[in-house]
């Protein structure tokens, strides 16, 4: 082999994607010396994702003084990839769930820091932001970025005011005609892997609400709340976004980013795929390793695996998985340009056993894959 992509998703809670590249890469330079190796580390718009796209794309990290999820000054940070013309932003950078520590709160956290960095990066003449949604303390369905880059909310008294989670029921009217002119012109695309609409029992609040603090009772507070903002966002903006796939990610910043932004929805893999120009980068690749945690029936409907499969058959380049399991249900993904799938597990052990043996069997598995392409390469020669 000449070229190998790595492109894998991370385990969760095990390996870091950085962490399965550093490993693949490095039994690849033990058995094919000389192997250029490309490292598309991925992250799913949740903390960590401005980082992978440096480390895919080089660039430089900017860091601004923004607003945290208490409206408490805090430094954050965005990304300047594609030679300053695209940035990247991560909303877990202020908005995150580990930021609020012992303080979760639906009812009071914010994403005004993320409206804040948006405009930062407008500032800075790019032509394109990427925002990741993922990992965030908030349920103010965006209207807090939305209030930092200019959107005005009034409440039954006319008065202007930054609705958080706790006060969405509040929201009288919505004016867009102050939204920062920055804005204008600069394509926004959302990372957004899940599909939950705005509100209901499979919405922002039921889903997603717990683990930010709520217990049942704010949870159904909550939920009406952000019916409220999808009735206001659908007379005032004349958008009917309630039932929009991912509407209901981060909070339903999905669908913030949407009525607000003006922004796309779109799957994490093939944000990543599109900005690194996986085409090009592939064009004269022998082999791709990409995987995950677990691939299953969930797998097959376009996350890290099946999107960089369908994009490398195009190219016929072939494909090989590995994965910490592999359930019965996925042979539909050999069809999609999956060659072979691999799991790093080599003994029935419990997740709790072999959870920590994760960089072991990682660098074992791969170990192997590679000296059975090398076997069949020196069978063909």
């Amino acid at each position: 082999m000449k070229k190998v992509v790595l492109i894998p998703d991370s385990f969760k809670g095990t390996l870091s994607s950085a962490q399965i590249c550093e490993i693949i890469g490095g039994k690849v330079a033990e058995h094919f010396p000389g192997c250029q190796v490309v490292s598309i580390p991925v992250a799913d718009g949740g903390e960590g994702s401005v980082d992978c796209f440096l480390t895919a794309l080089g660039g430089e990290k900017v860091k601004v003084t923004v607003k945290n999820p208490y409206f408490e000054d805090m430094e954050g940070f965005y990304g300047l990839i594609d030679n300053g013309e695209t940035a990247v932003i991560e909303m877990a950078a202020c908005a995150g769930l580990p930021l609020v520590e012992d303080r979760k709160d639906p009812r009071k956290t914010t994403t005004y820091g993320v409206g804040q960095l948006i405009l930062a990066a407008a500032a800075r003449g790019v032509k394109k932001i990427i925002v990741g949604l993922g990992g965030s303390s908030t349920n103010d369905g965006g209207c807090g970025a939305a209030a930092a880059v200019g959107v005005k909310f009034y409440n039954d008294k006319g008065e202007t005011f930054v609705p958080t989670g706790g006060t969405t029921h509040e929201i009288a009217r919505i004016d867009m005609s102050g939204r920062d002119k920055s804005l204008e012109g600069v394509e926004i695309v959302t990372m957004c892997d899940i599909d939950n609409p705005m509100y209901g029992p499979t919405g922002a609040s039921h889903v997603f609400g717990p683990q930010k603090g709520a217990d049942p009772e704010m949870v159904l507070f909550l939920d009406e709340g952000i019916k409220h903002l999808a009735e206001v966002i659908q007379r005032d903006l004349g958008q009917d976004i309630a039932l929009m796939p991912g509407s209901g990610a981060a909070g339903a910043m999905g669908a913030g980013m949407v009525a607000f932004f003006g922004s796309r929805l779109q799957m994490g893999i093939e944000t990543v795929l599109d900005t690194v120009r996986f085409a090009d980068v592939i064009a004269d690749a022998d082999m791709i390793f990409t995987g995950e945690g677990k691939i299953d029936s969930q797998s097959l409907r376009g996350k890290v695996v099946i999107g960089v499969a369908k994009r490398a058959k195009l190219q016929n380049v072939p494909v090989t998985v590995i994965v910490g399991g592999a359930d019965n249900d996925i042979d539909p993904a050999y069809g999609m340009g999956v060659t072979a799938v691999f799991s790093i597990n080599r003994l029935p052990e419990d997740f709790s056993v072999s959870r920590y043996k994760s960089v072991e069997n990682m660098t074992l598995t791969a170990d192997n894959v590679l000296r059975l392409i090398k076997a069949a390469e020196q069978l063909k020669g």
